[in-house]
C-alpha cells in the first residue's frame, strides 16, 4: 500500500523544499487511528518529511529508489486532524556517496507537529 503524503510543492530550491499535506476525513488510515478521535499517525508525519526529501533530490526520475536508513531526534508536538494541513519544510544538510542527510519540520498553524533529522540512501544493488 502506498500513501501519497505530499499534496503539492510550494517552493523548491537546490537545498530546501516547502510542501503541504492536506489531511481529509476520507483518508483510510484515519478510520483506525484512533476510532472517534482521528489523527494523522506519527509515522505518516515522518513519511511526509521523507517523501518531501525524495522530491527535493528529484528521486522520482531516478531508477534507484531512496529508502529511509536513519532517523535522529524525531520529536512530535501537535496532532494533525482531518481538515488541517501539515506544512512541510525539508532542508538538505549534506550529500555523500552513501546518501542524503536531511532536517525537516512539519507544522500546523505555525505549531510544530513533527521535526527531526533523517537520512535517505539508495537501495543496495542485489548480489
Amino acid at each position: 500500500m502506498h500513501f501519497q503524503l505530499v499534496d503539492h510543492v510550494i517552493e523548491r530550491t537546490a537545498d530546501r523544499i516547502t510542501a503541504v499535506k492536506a489531511v481529509t476525513a476520507a483518508e483510510e488510515y484515519l478510520q483506525d487511528h484512533f476510532p472517534g478521535f482521528p489523527v494523522l499517525p506519527g509515522v505518516l508525519m515522518l513519511e511526509s518529511l521523507v517523501q518531501a526529501g525524495r522530491l527535493l533530490v528529484d528521486q522520482d526520475s531516478s531508477d534507484t529508489p531512496l529508502v529511509l536508513v536513519e532517523v535522529r531526534n524525531i520529536r512530535y508536538g501537535n496532532m494533525v486532524k482531518p481538515g488541517q494541513s501539515l506544512h512541510i519544510e525539508v532542508t538538505l544538510r549534506k550529500q555523500q556517496d552513501d546518501g542524503f542527510d536531511f532536517e525537516g519540520v512539519g507544522k500546523i498553524n505555525d505549531q510544530v507537529a513533527v521535526q527531526g533529522r533523517f537520512k535517505l540512501a539508495p537501495v543496495p544493488a542485489a548480489a
